[in-house]
């Protein structure tokens, strides 16, 4: 089995400890190949971000149909794309956020999400509404730190997300918490074990749902809306797109 991991953002350092959760957790004989666009945002931490690398996105899915892949995952927690991903393959695209979301409904009736940034924490209320969750969710906290603060081995991010988490298991009456950035794949057995509660982490919450999903031979369907793009022609710099689906 070969998972496509698609990190959104070009930060290739970010890219690569993406992968090694992935892999750490994927069982015997799955393939991970993480990869992430030549073009765009290096962090993605807001709408506009999203929208760019949406574009990247299904570049990767792309490329990953002419690479014989069985699944992809989407390791931004905004999901920038996924519909869109899920046009152009009959496998399995699975966003981290609406992963990690599933996974905490199976082991706890209320979960709080701790984040990057304040404005990615209202996008992750709009993602918990529209797939269904908010009702789950006590709150959204932020430890007000860049993205790319994640990739500063000083140990100060790593800091202010515990402090928050902690608050979250202190103030929120939950039962697990969910991480709430695709940077932070590599932090859940420690924060875990800091502050004693189930730690929800989405790029290896939707490697076993990728795996599940292609073992009960189950991809995305092709009737409706996710169908494929119907062929058009494309201007400009997309013009390589034009005719896409035939």
């Amino acid at each position: 089995m070969k998972i496509r991991v698609i990190n959104p953002n070009t930060t290739i350092s970010m890219t690569e400890k993406i992968g090694e959760a992935a892999r750490k957790i994927a069982s015997p004989g799955t393939v991970i190949v993480a990869v992430n666009p030549k073009s765009g945002p290096v962090s993605i931490e807001s709408h506009f971000d999203e929208a760019i690398s949406a574009v990247g996105v299904t570049e990767e899915v792309r490329a990953g149909e002419r690479d014989t892949t069985d699944a992809y995952i989407i390791a931004c927690f905004g999901d920038p794309g996924l519909l869109a991903a899920r046009e152009l393959t009959s496998g399995p695209v699975i966003g981290i956020a609406e992963a990690a979301f599933h996974v905490a409904t199976l082991i706890s009736t209320r979960f709080s999400i701790v984040t990057t940034l304040g404005r990615t924490g209202i996008i992750a209320e709009h993602l918990l509404q529209n797939y269904g969750f908010s009702h789950h969710c006590r709150k959204v906290r932020a430890a007000e730190i860049p993205v790319l603060a994640l990739e500063d081995d000083s140990g100060a991010a790593l800091s202010r997300i515990v402090e928050e988490c902690l608050r979250a298991k202190t103030e929120d009456n939950i039962g697990s918490i969910v991480l709430g950035c695709g940077g932070m794949a590599d932090l859940t057995s420690y924060i875990q074990k800091e502050v004693g509660l189930p730690i929800v982490e989405g790029v290896t919450a939707a490697v076993k749902l990728a795996e599940s999903l292609v073992s009960l031979g189950l991809g995305t369907s092709k009737h409706g809306d996710l169908a494929s793009p119907r062929p058009k022609l494309f201007n400009g710099q997309f013009a390589h797109l034009s005719h896409l689906g035939r």
